[in-house]
């Protein structure tokens, strides 16, 4: 199975190498694909440099500026998709998904069309480090997105997981709209209104180990009133309405 990681990254010369050895390290056949958002760090610069010391295994985007995450997303897997890639895994590339739990993931694409880390299923935890403020933040999110949208998963706004790329061609990524953290929103409820099947495994959402989170309190707010904007968007769609 061919298999290609999506990383989009903003600042991240600190934990690129390290990420990449720790992927290349599974057994797994994994090829990565970079998305800087023209980094001011030089993380698309070091980025280029570790995909001419590993030919074939690693390339990049470079966007022209920091042009958001959903975005980045959507780019990454088509690029992904057009490369004939069998599987596509998306996570963040600071070490707060752990490499180590991909080859659960992959072989569980055998039964299911995709499989997310989840921090909201039994066994599944959040590093403790985090402040109460940001654990309930964190856990009202994904309360309000359930809620309001009516899909099944615990962690909908969960950022770590592994796809069938006939899952991702099926969704139709020209129907994804949201640019921001509700991306992961919008990408869990049209998956389940498709009626593809979601496992969720329980990870260990580790703290990021360098650097600070791009995540504020504005832009949670911000996403929980998109989250509206996504129901009334999606809410028509059945598994009729797959591309082929």
């Amino acid at each position: 199975m061919s298999i290609t990681v999506v990383l989009p990254t903003y600042n991240e010369a600190e934990n690129l190498a390290a990420i990449a050895e720790a992927l290349w390290a599974l057994p797994l056949p994994i090829s990565i694909l970079v998305v800087d958002d023209g980094s001011p760090d030089g993380t698309g610069d070091l980025a280029e440099q570790l995909g001419a010391q590993h030919p074939g295994r690693l390339s990049v985007i470079h966007r022209a500026g920091k042009l958001g995450l959903g975005t980045a997303y959507i780019e990454g897997f088509r690029r992904a998709l057009a490369g004939g890639a069998q599987a596509v895994i998306q996570m963040d590339a600071d070490f707060s998904h752990s490499p180590s739990y991909l080859p659960e993931f992959v072989g569980q694409l055998a039964e299911y069309d995709v499989v997310v880390g989840s921090r909201y299923v039994p066994q599944g935890k959040l590093d403790e480090k985090w402040e109460p403020g940001r654990v309930l933040l964190s856990a009202w999110a994904n309360f309000y997105a359930r809620a309001l949208l009516g899909i099944q998963v615990k962690d909908a706004t969960a950022g770590f997981k592994a796809w069938r790329a006939a899952t991702l061609a099926g969704i139709g990524l020209e129907r994804i709209r949201s640019n921001g953290y509700v991306f992961q929103v919008e990408m869990a409820y049209v998956t389940e209104r498709l009626g593809y099947r979601v496992l969720e495994r329980p990870i260990y959402f580790e703290d990021r180990r360098i650097g600070r989170s791009k995540m504020d309190t504005r832009t949670k707010l911000e996403a929980a009133w998109r989250v509206w904007e996504v129901r009334v968007r999606h809410r028509r769609l059945t598994p009729r309405d797959r591309r082929s």
